[in-house]
């Protein structure tokens, strides 16, 4: 029933008439103001590019230059990290861009390590992947994808393992394609049956590659001094506990914490943080 029903017998004939065009051009306005907003909110996302910044690199095993992506210092902001310490940042995943990779030979290591090749391990690296390797050209524009990110770190994984590094090369590196894999899944929605098939199959990917980050974190702290990968042993001690809590080994995980939390260096953060996961650890082992 219109609001104005009822008014026809003062000649108002057009009443519920102009009650229709009202609500239609507050539908109208509410559509458009809807559509303005959306927009604003496309423009304030800034694109992935905006971070970055070609960096030019020199190889020390083919000794020819090229650009790197990197990201700018100080430009992204740090967000809340996961439980197991991966990084987020607002507008970009960081992780994509610890890599550099030379389009010419082959050669590619954490952008940390990549001047650390000895010549020996040059040796390697030419006579097993440079020999083999396709040269590619390498574009200064844009962002890269997932999918160029994750293969970048497998061909550094490829790398770390012919020139034999360090078990906790391997296993970081083993870590942040297990991140990228979350990172991936994190895009999708799941709200098509082939989106919820694609992300089981990232997740039992990322799974595998944690398993080797663990256990080659396992075995580092026993042949490595801190710190190991840059990483000082209370928090390796938190990493490894997590780790452990994820796997369900519950009694290692206590045990890393303990490390963390008689620690007289590790961070009240990193302690809170260790406590948080005593409790859910605790939690577990009643079940």
């Amino acid at each position: 029933m219109s609001l104005f029903s009822g008014l026809e017998k003062f000649g108002t004939k057009s009443a519920e008439t102009m009650e229709k065009k009202e609500n239609a051009q507050t539908g109208k306005e509410e559509q458009e103001k809807g559509e303005k907003q959306e927009k604003q909110q496309k423009k304030a996302v800034p694109p992935e590019a905006d971070f970055l910044l070609p960096k030019t690199v020199h190889c020390k095993v083919c000794e020819q230059d090229f650009k790197n992506k990197t990201v700018k210092s100080g430009k992204a902001r740090r967000l809340q990290p996961d439980r197991d310490l991966r990084p987020r940042f607002q507008y970009i995943d960081t992780l994509k861009y610890d890599v550099a990779s030379c389009p010419f030979c082959g050669y590619t290591a954490m952008t940390r390590d990549f001047d650390r090749v000895t010549p020996t391990q040059i040796k390697m690296i030419k006579e097993q992947i440079s020999s083999k390797f396709q040269p590619r050209k390498e574009t200064e524009e844009g962002s890269y994808s997932y999918n160029t990110a994750i293969e970048r770190y497998k061909l550094a994984l490829l790398n770390t393992a012919v020139k034999r590094g360090k078990e906790s090369e391997k296993a970081y590196t083993c870590l942040k394609i297990s991140w990228l894999l979350r990172g991936k899944a994190d895009t999708l929605e799941g709200n098509t049956p082939e989106e919820l098939a694609v992300k089981e199959a990232l997740k039992k990917e990322e799974d595998t590659f944690y398993l080797q980050a663990y256990e080659g974190f396992s075995k580092a702290i026993s042949q490595e001094m801190f710190p190991i990968y840059g990483m000082d042993e209370s928090t390796m001690d938190y990493l490894l506990a997590y780790m452990s809590f994820y796997f369900k080994k519950f009694e290692m995980a206590s045990k890393f914490l303990g490390g963390v939390l008689t620690s007289g260096t590790a961070s009240r953060r990193l302690k809170d943080m260790a406590l948080d996961l005593k409790e859910d650890i605790i939690e577990q082992m009643k079940r």
